[in-house]
């Protein structure tokens, strides 16, 4: 199972990015996929996730909203859309899947700073 992030950078407060995290090793459509982000001294926070054909997600309180997570099944992809990006999302954020086990692409920071 290979998890890959990317889409992450410098934006200012109000502004966008879109996160996308590329998948394999797996039946990807069988799976619900998750973002979580964690910032230094926390814990690792979930922030979306959705079901394995997209019709169900769900979000933090604090990112409703402003954040939408969505997938392309046929080319094995989740995304998540940030918008009204503020200074408390910074963070690095990262893809999740569960098959048999947990597993966490690397990770992508994405920094929300004027």
């Amino acid at each position: 199972v290979q998890l890959v992030e990317s889409g992450g950078g410098l934006v200012q407060p109000g502004g966008s990015l879109r996160l996308s995290c590329a998948a394999s090793g797996f039946t990807f459509s069988w799976n619900r996929m998750s973002w979580y982000r964690q910032t230094p001294g926390k814990e690792r926070e979930l922030v979306a996730s959705i079901s394995r054909a997209g019709s169900s997600t769900n979000y933090a309180d604090s990112v409703k909203g402003r954040f939408t997570v969505s997938r392309d099944n046929a080319k094995n992809t989740v995304f998540l859309q940030m918008n009204n990006l503020k200074p408390e999302d910074t963070a690095v954020y990262y893809c999740h899947t569960r098959w048999y086990q947990d597993y966490w692409g690397q990770g992508t920071q994405v920094t929300v700073s004027s």
